[in-house]
């Protein structure tokens, strides 16, 4: 979530004027974050929000987010959204410092500053050399999957959507004549069916597919019945990695025919530090979720947590990995999945 907030502390700022109940100008979330944990001086450099995570992020060869944000200079903002997230196209260094390979977009803030906000969206991202999925110009190219291919090894193709629980309005589904986002009307087999038609025209042997979704509420463990259900069955159509995401904290993770599930993996970059009330779920320990394959087809989840203090990735403390390993342990024990430390300063999440 590098909008809002983050935006301003780089050397590139957009207008901080944004239109919810409590704020009006964006830099009051900087303020909140300095009176937390110190003054931000500003700009920083475009690398400064990954902070300690930069060199997880270099040792991986293929890496994928869900960017929550519009990147624009659009003032068009959606009306009565409420809130509304814009990174300033001049920023995207930014992103192209962590070295990022795809940008899943099929999320509900990717439209906040209307649909020419979405098109310079995606011009930004793709002429920054950044790869996306789960919206577009219209429906067919919201519905292309992100293609990575990777030398000696084959490719990570990538498929991005969105389910309205995340707070995705209706009205943002990309038509035959109008951009938007690949949305989820259901999650019942026809839409598990569809998805995996459109991984078929298209996958070669070797390749490996990420399902990447948008869904959920912001806070709280629990699992609704038919996101396991539908992530089941996405498994069980040769999807390798469930991606799952718009919980602000990690939620369970699972292993179903082998295959890694990550229910919610919570925010990696956002600007929540020193909002209060939801101190119980520790927003501000946030994980990036490292996946090793096998040439066998086996795989190895690596949890690898951080604090977000200034807006900036700092190394999790042992009683931060503590916390994380007893949390994710209660959490995931109905799902069956073990849960430990590494020995490399994070968690591994294992089959049962």
């Amino acid at each position: 979530m590098t909008g809002r907030g983050v935006d301003q502390i780089l050397p590139h700022p957009s207008s901080p004027a944004i239109f919810e109940e409590y704020m009006h100008d964006a830099r009051e979330y900087v303020d909140l974050a300095a009176s937390k944990n110190g003054p931000i001086a500003r700009p920083v450099g475009f690398e400064y929000v990954w902070g300690d995570g930069l060199p997880d992020l270099q040792r991986a060869t293929v890496r994928i987010v869900n960017l929550e944000t519009a990147v624009t200079t659009s003032d068009d903002a959606w009306p009565d959204k409420g809130i509304n997230y814009r990174m300033h196209p001049e920023n995207v260094p930014s992103l192209i410092s962590a070295g990022l390979d795809v940008c899943v977009l099929a999320n509900n803030h990717v439209l906040d500053w209307g649909r020419a906000g979405l098109v310079e969206t995606l011009e930004t991202l793709r002429a920054s050399g950044l790869k996306t999925a789960g919206a577009g110009r219209d429906l067919a190219e919201a519905e292309e999957l992100a293609v990575v291919d990777v030398p000696r090894r084959g490719r990570v193709l990538v498929v991005s959507v969105a389910e309205t629980s995340s707070g995705v309005p209706v009205s943002w589904e990309a038509r035959r004549d109008a951009p938007g986002v690949a949305l989820l009307r259901s999650l019942g087999e026809d839409e598990a069916d569809a998805i995996a038609e459109r991984i078929e025209r298209i996958r070669r042997r070797g390749d490996l597919v990420v399902a990447s979704i948008h869904w959920g509420s912001n806070w709280g463990y629990e699992i609704p019945e038919a996101h396991v259900r539908f992530a089941h069955a996405l498994v069980e159509r040769g999807i390798d990695v469930v991606h799952g995401h718009s919980s602000h904290h990690a939620r369970p993770l699972e292993f179903h025919a082998g295959k890694p599930i990550l229910y919610g993996c919570g925010d990696l970059i956002n600007d929540y530090e020193g909002i209060s009330g939801y101190e119980a779920f520790r927003n501000e320990l946030v994980s990036m979720y490292l996946l090793r394959f096998s040439s066998s087809g086996t795989v190895e989840l690596h949890v690898k947590p951080f604090r977000v203090r200034r807006m900036r990735l700092e190394r999790a403390l042992p009683a931060d990995l503590a916390w994380l390993e007893e949390t994710l342990f209660e959490t995931c024990r109905p799902y069956g999945t073990e849960i430990g430390t590494d020995g490399e300063g994070g968690l591994l999440a294992r089959a049962p």
